[in-house]
Formats: C-alpha cells, sequence, structure tokens
C-alpha cells in the first residue's frame, strides 16, 4: 500500500498531526497497534463505569486544545478549582478566591503555612496570572524545589500543599521538574477551567479521528520498522510513504527512529472504586499531605454521565506500578471514613504516563530527525495533552515544508 504521509500511532499527537495533514490536503494513514485510538486518553467501559486509562484532567486553558478540539462538544464537566489537603486526619480547604469567593478566606485559614507563606504564594500566582508565557520562560531557570524557595516559600508549606499537588500533576515527589514548566503548570490551572469530558477523556482522539476519511485509520496494525520505503507492520504487510510520523511513546520511538533518545518517564497507578453513595458530595480534589497516595477525587460528583446506574465512582492514583490497593483502601478509609462497601472496579498501572522535565527544560525538541522521517509526542514539547497537541501540529507542519509539490 502506499500513501503520501504514514504515522505510527493513534494518540492525540499522532490524530493531531494526520488532521492537519489531511486538512492540507495530503493522504495520511496512521497505524495503530492498539484496538483503539486514544493512546494514553482512551476511556474503557466497565461494569457500566467510564474509566480513563489512568486519571486525567483536561484543562480549558490550554491554548492548543482550544485551537483542534470543538470544546463546547466535549462538555467538560468542571473540578471545583481548588483543594482538600489531607494531613494527620484533617482535611484543610484551599480554593482559589477568584472563582469560590464563598470560600475565599479558605486558604488564608488553613493551616498550611506561615501568614508570610500565603503572601509568597499569592505573589507568586499572581506573577503567573499577568505576564506574558514569553517573559516566564526567560526567567531563570532552575528545579521547582529551589524556585519555591527562591519565592520565599517554607519547607512547611512545600510539604503540606506545593509537593503533595505536584506529584499528581508531575508525578514526581522530589521537584527536580524545572522551574519553567512549574510556572507553566501552575499559570494554567490558575487561569483555566479543570475537569473531564461529560463522556471520558477518550472524546477528544474520538473528535480527531472523526475528522478523517474513511480508511485513514488502521487498527491492530503494529509497526515493526521504519524503512527507506516507509514502514513495516509485524505481519510483514509494506506501507509505502513519502514521509513517515512515528507517534508512539518515546520508548518505542527511540526503537524505530534510532536518532530519538527516549527521556525519562514517569509512572502511575490509578484504582477506580464504586461506592453505594459518594463520600464526598463536591467535586473536590483530596491531596494526601503524607504521600501514601496521591490524589482522589469523586469523579462522578464532577461527571454523573461516569457511572451508569448511580452509584460513585472514585479514582485514586499512587506513583510507580507497585501500588497494594490494600494499602490504599486503608488510606482511603482515613480520608473518607468506612470503605467496607466499596467494590474495586479496575486497577490501571501506567507505564510511561508522562515524561520527565527536568531543568534545563527543553521546550522544543526537534520533530524532524531528517527529511521524511519525523516524530511527534508530549516528550518533545511538554509532558501535557497541550504538548501532545502542539508536537502533532509541529511534525505536520515539517512534513508539509519537505512534501514535494
Amino acid at each position: 500500500m502506499s500513501g503520501a504521509v504514514v504515522i505510527v500511532g493513534a494518540g492525540l499527537a499522532g490524530l493531531a498531526c494526520a488532521v492537519r495533514l489531511h486538512e492540507a490536503g495530503v493522504p495520511v494513514q496512521v497505524l495503530e497497534a492498539s484496538d483503539g485510538a486514544g493512546g494514553r486518553t482512551r476511556t474503557d467501559i466497565v461494569d457500566g463505569f467510564r474509566l480513563d486509562r489512568g486519571f486525567q484532567v483536561f484543562n480549558t486553558a490550554y491554548p492548543e486544545a482550544r485551537r483542534v478540539l470543538d470544546i463546547r462538544a466535549l462538555d467538560v464537566r468542571p473540578f471545583a478549582s481548588g483543594l482538600l489537603v489531607f494531613h494527620q486526619g484533617r482535611r484543610e480547604r484551599v480554593m482559589l478566591p477568584w472563582k469560590h469567593p464563598r470560600h475565599a478566606l479558605s486558604g488564608a485559614l488553613a493551616d498550611i503555612g506561615s501568614v508570610r507563606d500565603k503572601a509568597a504564594l499569592a505573589a507568586m500566582t499572581a506573577r503567573d496570572l499577568t505576564f506574558p508565557v514569553s517573559r516566564i520562560l526567560h526567567e531563570a531557570e532552575r528545579d521547582t524545589a529551589a524556585e519555591l524557595r527562591h519565592w520565599g516559600i517554607s519547607e512547611q508549606m512545600t510539604e503540606k500543599l506545593l509537593r503533595p499537588f505536584l506529584a499528581g500533576v508531575l508525578l514526581e515527589r522530589e521537584l527536580e521538574t524545572s522551574s519553567r514548566f512549574f510556572h507553566l503548570i501552575w499559570r494554567s490551572f490558575a487561569r483555566g477551567t479543570i475537569g473531564v469530558p461529560a463522556l471520558g477523556m477518550g472524546r477528544m482522539a474520538e473528535q480527531l479521528a472523526a475528522r478523517l476519511p474513511d480508511g485513514a485509520l488502521s487498527l491492530e496494525t503494529a509497526v515493526r520498522a521504519v524503512t527507506a520505503e516507509g514502514v513495516q507492520t509485524s505481519d510483514g504487510e509494506t506501507f509505502e510513504a513519502d514521509a513517515v510520523v512515528v507517534a508512539t511513546d518515546p520508548v518505542q520511538a527511540a526503537a524505530l527512529v534510532p536518532e530519538i533518545e527516549a527521556p525519562v518517564m514517569r509512572d502511575v497507578t490509578t484504582f477506580y472504586h464504586a461506592a453505594p453513595k459518594s463520600p464526598l458530595e463536591e467535586p473536590l480534589q483530596i491531596l494526601d499531605a503524607e504521600g501514601v497516595i496521591t490524589d482522589t477525587l469523586v469523579l462522578t460528583e464532577a461527571a454523573p454521565e461516569y457511572s451508569a446506574d448511580g452509584r460513585a465512582l472514585i479514582s485514586t492514583s499512587v506513583l510507580g506500578i507497585d501500588a497494594d490497593e490494600s494499602r490504599v483502601r486503608g488510606r482511603l478509609d482515613e480520608i473518607y471514613g468506612d470503605t467496607a462497601a466499596w467494590q474495586l472496579i479496575a486497577t490501571y498501572p501506567i507505564r510511561a504516563a508522562l515524561p520527565a522535565m527536568p531543568s534545563p527544560l527543553r521546550l522544543r525538541r526537534p520533530v524532524r530527525m531528517h527529511r521524511g522521517r519525523y516524530v511527534c509526542g508530549d516528550h518533545r514539547d511538554t509532558g501535557s495533552i497541550q504538548g501532545a497537541l502542539v508536537s502533532g501540529r509541529r511534525a505536520a507542519e515539517a512534513a508539509l515544508a519537505d512534501l514535494p509539490g
């Protein structure tokens, strides 16, 4: 078979690349090894529950998502703009005052740091809200731990609020992530609305795939090698192409294209439990300041559509892929109260869930390996939905610039 561009992988990056090329009039063929599109952003139906493949959120502040997705059609169900921090048996509420005026004093009253800490955090947040991204990216760079100290934020506030929050976002507790990426994340959370599409995170990939022509997406088609002529699949079929875009996870991408250097990747495990009724009647994320888990949330408080029968669906995540459900359940007992009636619906150990983003931050890694060979994925930009979508567009535009005619 032949085609102008073959794209290996139907995650968000590969689909965004395919849509951009197709809408520019270039024939595309997307080859996906699994039985569905979406990569890490797929949604499964299990016992009537919608289960995203690992706890994920959609941020309406992502500019690339607003450019390429129909946000209204996604029907994003928002979480509350704030957190409950669980520490030594107590919950401390911290809400964004400009989004929740009723809880405007929650941060000031919470036992998460001194008055000086809270003033420093407010100053940093105000800077990130008001300064353009270009200014933030030209600030001095260091790791996040050093950056928080630079802003005058104490170890107490770091341990009670910022480390547990960032553990769930960045999938690391050491705060070794680049300060520039930290500020981009902090800015997007402060500016945007965080939530999930009513029918699951997989709706993003479904939207993109629907914009491709019939036959452009081939499922259960694993690629074994990138060749001079195109690609060869595991069953020996050859797809000839003028250009090949590798849009797989970075480990597989490095196996297919040796020039790619695979970054360090972060792992996470998400547990989904069903409860007869909601243990927290608000869509508010709970952080574990003591680190037994990273975070937990009653998803159906935001999106009732995640449950087919009215039971509550609770998502709980833990760093790594060897988490013990009994230990997790014990912590959930402490956080929510008695969970004896809860049912474990599914466990998702997600290897290579996010690329590490240490300092110095390489915000735009090359997507053009050489003429006719390209790569995209969040490991080429930032570890986020935004990064995946941007990298797909960048790879498509690089290919368009190189294709004849």
